[in-house]
């Protein structure tokens, strides 16, 4: 499956790059164009409000159009937004971010699509969206390193124009690549579109709230390793490493389990977002250093685990319509991800860790909720 899907998968881990880069060289990125760390980084939020607008109006045309167009049109302007961004001025930067963000909601939904629609409507399907998702997972792992080594020769700009070249690459292995042709008769109109998405509607509640959980705690788990063990930024790479790395291995292995048919996928959602109720709110209460470790590799095998059951469902349920529903989907994470860490951010500031972990706890357990009655 990995070798037939080979060039999707590649554009998938390349779809994450250009705010990798961003992420990483932040610092000199900002004093390349005399801005403030807070203000430049301010901007990524740009993207993310981008992907959501973007996101839910396109995603009823995702299905209208074949996949590896889609794809290879997100491609092309994933090429343009980092040759932009190379520029490294104040206004190119925001053109940059609101590209990304718009490239990315296109792009993710296509790309997992074509891979679900190169398998037909059975258990492959979902195995191969998943897959995809999971390469995406491996790349947050791994991508550090990997533009971060290049950039010792050529810079962070030298990052972007790289990434804009083999964005045009695989742009153009994609339009050459043979996809199933969308007939006139079979294309659904754009409302019509969403009122076919009204089964698929709690599990994109379900990974709002997912979302909002996970990346909400992730965005204050330095801050807990800093407060609770005085954990240095070097240290805790490895911790950020352990994290994604369980979510690489959770997301792998349950798609597969899942896309299979070998686990009723709706109770092993169900299962993983109980889980991880019980994790977020130990973690925070935790003061021993390998108890914290645990539950950070558990908390991330869990949320990749019902990551993978969604995509899985979602593909499964929606049928012919399954590139808006991961369009939809997609949105919804964008939401998920700015309104994690704003509640998180309020619980913290009242209640310290501990209320932290009341908003993530209470978060999941809505997830938790609107996934039994998703069932």
């Amino acid at each position: 499956m990995a070798r037939s899907l080979g060039p999707v998968l590649v554009a998938s881990a390349v779809n994450l790059l250009p705010f990798t880069v961003f992420s990483t060289f932040l610092v000199p990125i900002a004093a390349a164009i005399g801005g403030g760390v807070a203000l430049v980084g301010g901007l990524r939020g740009l993207g993310g409000l981008a992907a959501l607008v973007v996101g839910v109006a396109l995603a009823p045309l995702l299905d209208r159009v074949p996949r590896t167009r889609t794809a290879a049109g997100g491609l092309v302007l994933l090429g343009v937004a980092s040759l932009v961004g190379a520029v490294a001025e104040f206004a190119a930067l925001v053109v940059f971010c609101l590209l990304v963000g718009i490239a990315m909601a296109v792009l993710g939904p296509a790309l997992a699509a074509a891979a679900a629609d190169r398998f037909g409507h059975g258990p492959a399907a979902g195995r191969a969206a998943t897959l995809v998702t999971a390469t995406q997972s491996l790349t947050a792992v791994l991508a550090a390193p990997v533009v971060a080594l290049p950039a010792l020769l050529w810079g962070w700009r030298g990052d972007l124009v790289a990434i804009a070249a083999v964005s045009v690459l695989l742009a153009v292995v994609l339009a050459r690549r043979p996809g199933p042709p969308v007939e006139a008769g079979e294309r659904v109109g754009y409302l019509a579109a969403f009122r076919a998405l009204s089964g698929v509607r709690p599990l994109v509640v379900v990974a709002l709230l997912r979302t909002a959980a996970f990346m909400g705690y992730l965005s204050y788990l330095a801050a807990f390793y800093d407060a609770r063990f005085d954990l240095a930024p070097g240290p805790f790479a490895l911790v950020w490493s352990l994290s994604g790395t369980s979510f690489f291995l959770g997301n792998l292995l349950a798609g597969r389990f899942a896309g299979a048919g070998r686990v009723p996928a709706e109770r092993l959602l169900v299962v993983a977002l109980v889980v991880a109720s019980v994790a977020v709110v130990g973690i925070f209460f935790t003061h021993a250093l390998w108890s914290a470790l645990v539950l950070t590799a558990v908390l991330g095998a869990c949320h990749a685990t019902a990551a993978a059951c969604l995509v899985t469902l979602l593909v499964r349920r929606a049928g012919d319509a399954r590139g808006a529903a991961l369009g939809v989907h997609a949105a919804a994470m964008s939401v998920g991800t700015f309104a994690g860490a704003a509640l998180g951010g309020v619980g913290l500031g009242l209640a310290g860790f501990p209320g932290a972990a009341a908003v993530f706890g209470v978060i999941t357990v809505l997830a938790v909720v609107v996934a039994r009655y998703a069932r």
